[in-house]
């Protein structure tokens, strides 16, 4: 018997063979099973391939889920984006009504001028043709007015110049003695008054460091309980006299070698830029001497 036709015997007797008598099939499923995977082998890896697949597809519907959101907030990104472009082209439309009216207001005034334009030509042209027309009597009573004018002048200023003078002289003898009088009143007052010592310091500034230049350098002090309080009896005082003073009080200071407890301002006219001044220089002020009291 050749391999071809034991072949064709065991095809057709194996089938029954294997259902008649069980020892042979069992030695046909232990020769096969290196071969082929049983039953429960090959469910048990058909069971892990639909698991990896579940998980598989699991995976994938979570991502499909977190896309999906990814997109529902990109889609709110966008419409809250739309809805600031139509905010903004409301209000682009809204400026452009404005700039449309504002146009408008323009294109009128425009025509109120050219309007205004032509009246005021044909007002120059008629003044024009009537100043021609009185030329040579107006040049004639100009120059008549001109030499009478310069006569009064030269009379009006000659008078002027004699009052300007002799006022000068008396406002500048008032300007000092209302001066003068107004410190030493005050100075009894606050002696008399609050019982401190008010001393006239006058001296001699040879290195210029007040006014620029060597000058008499004149300011009051007073002496309380032993405290140092440098101050300024004016009548009144401006911007300009009120960094003076900081610069006499500087000046003394370094002189004397002692620190003033406190700069003091007294007049009952305060400029209010220099009051300004004192409080940035941290000078105290008072426009009453009854408000000395605090001393």
């Amino acid at each position: 018997m050749n391999a071809e036709t034991l072949k064709e015997a065991i095809r057709r007797e194996l089938p029954a063979l294997l259902r008649e008598d069980p020892d042979l099939r069992g030695y046909i499923q232990d020769l096969m099973r290196g071969q082929f995977a049983d039953r429960l082998e090959t469910q048990d890896r058909f069971e892990k391939l639909l698991g990896e697949l579940r998980r598989d597809r699991e995976a994938n519907e979570r991502k499909w889920e977190a896309n999906e959101r990814k997109w529902e907030a990109q889609e709110q990104k966008w419409d809250a984006q739309e809805q600031k472009w139509d905010a903004q082209e409301q209000r682009w439309e809204a400026q452009e009504r404005k700039w449309d009216a504002q146009e408008q207001k323009w294109e009128a005034q425009e025509q109120k001028w050219e309007k205004q334009q032509t009246i005021l030509r044909d007002f120059m042209d008629e003044q024009s043709r009537l100043w021609k027309e009185n030329a040579a009597e107006r040049e004639r009573r100009w120059a008549q007015n001109t030499r009478q004018f310069e006569e009064v002048h030269e009379a009006i200023m000659a008078q002027a110049k004699k009052h300007e003078r002799g006022i000068g002289a008396l406002g500048s003898r008032w300007g000092t003695q209302s001066e003068a009088t107004f410190r030493n009143a005050l100075a009894s007052i606050l002696e008399e008054s609050f019982g401190v010592t008010v001393k006239r310091v006058d001296e001699y500034d040879e290195a210029g460091t007040v006014f620029g230049r060597p000058d008499q350098v004149e300011l009051d002090i007073i002496i309380k309980n032993g405290l140092l309080l440098i101050c300024e009896l004016k009548s009144s005082i401006d911007k300009a006299g009120m960094y003076i003073f900081e610069r006499k009080a500087r000046y003394y200071e370094q002189r004397h070698g002692q620190k003033a407890n406190r700069l003091i301002v007294i007049s009952p006219m305060i400029d209010p830029r220099a009051q300004q001044v004192a409080d940035q220089l941290g000078i105290e002020t008072f426009s009453d001497s009854l408000d000395v009291a605090t001393l």
